[in-house]
């Protein structure tokens, strides 16, 4: 008996100190091999050194400091979310965020971010954990949604779209309507989660899904509401990075205008399937397409982009990396 506890101790010790960096060396040589057959990668690069001494550098440096003040909100949601499971500092809440990004870069649509995030919490708790990130995930993915319907009624109501608008009418339309039916069901479901948790008690052999989900079915609407709140903030915050990063790169365009084409844009991303590391050549085709119609600075576009993607993902997510190392999978008792 004593011999197989010992085995099992030694187990969990070689996976709480062997996986951490194990992981944090998976991650790194990754990102790295893939950001090097990134498309337009060098010229982001030269531009953004340009970018750090023009008359526009001020901008560049504040989009780099709303960096962490992104991730901080995503941060601090989901420490809110985790509240009815434990209480976490707003530190490990940020450390278990980028965490989980460096984590999703391999995922399709970052799907991964789950699985890195919730590594952090107690042993116990973690599929529980579980279902209250994928809420978190929920509120910023109504909001992308909300937004991006206002950015495809700009589409196809605004004379700037001319051409555009009439040559993709037809899938502006099927996109803004499927937009809103989608919009509208996932926001009754957002504010019903207990219903959820009872149309899957009908299931049969739920009861152990159900064991991990019924915390969301706790949730008081405050903890809801400030949830999508801040995801909104955040998602603002992306917004006004990528108005500066258009503006250092010479993109011409109305704050206005690039505001909705911008909402456009993550709504793209948000519905196509792909991987982040593979994400950059979508976001320079489909952000061409779109800044096409207010600027003809097509270097600039992709630099913005570019910018956009290596700031706000690549960056926090080397920086993710590096909180694995020393990760306790298992508790020690």
């Amino acid at each position: 008996m004593n011999s197989v506890f010992v085995k099992n101790k030694n187990i969990k010790l070689l996976i709480n100190y062997g996986v951490g960096p194990v992981l944090f060396v998976w991650f790194s040589v990754s990102i790295y091999h893939q950001v090097k057959s990134q498309p337009h990668l060098q010229d982001a690069i030269q531009a953004l050194r340009h970018s750090l001494t023009g008359p526009q550098a001020w901008k560049f440096y504040l989009t780099l400091f709303l960096v962490p003040v992104n991730w901080g909100i995503e941060a601090r949601k989901w420490q809110v979310l985790l509240k009815p499971l434990e209480r976490i500092s707003v530190l490990l809440s940020f450390r278990a965020v980028l965490a989980g990004l460096a984590f999703s870069m391999n995922t399709p649509n970052r799907v991964g971010e789950y699985g890195g995030r919730v590594a952090f919490v107690q042993d116990g708790h973690r599929w529980k954990a579980l279902s209250l990130t994928v809420i978190g995930s929920f509120s910023q993915v109504l909001v992308t949604l909300l937004m991006g319907m206002g950015g495809l009624f700009f589409l196809s109501s605004n004379p700037v779209a001319g051409q555009f608008a009439a040559q993709y009418a037809i899938w502006i339309k099927v996109l803004l309507w499927g937009s809103t039916l989608v919009t509208v069901v996932l926001a009754l479901l957002y504010l019903n989660l207990s219903r959820v948790v009872g149309w899957i008690e009908h299931i049969p052999r739920a009861g152990r899904l159900l064991s991990h989900i019924r915390i969301i079915e706790e949730l008081p609407v405050t903890i809801l509401l400030r949830t999508i709140s801040l995801s909104f903030t955040r998602y603002l915050i992306f917004v006004f990075q990528y108005i500066l990063l258009l503006q250092v790169f010479g993109v011409e365009g109305s704050v206005w205008h690039c505001f909705w084409l911008i909402s456009v844009l993550y709504l793209v991303l948000a519905i196509t399937p792909t991987i982040a590391l593979a994400e950059l050549g979508l976001r320079g085709q489909v952000s061409l397409m779109l800044f096409g119609l207010v600027s003809s600075n097509s270097f600039g576009i992709i630099g913005a982009a570019s910018g956009i993607w290596l700031v706000n993902l690549l960056l926090p997510a080397l920086a993710g990396s590096l909180f694995f190392v020393g990760l306790k999978i298992f508790s020690d008792k």
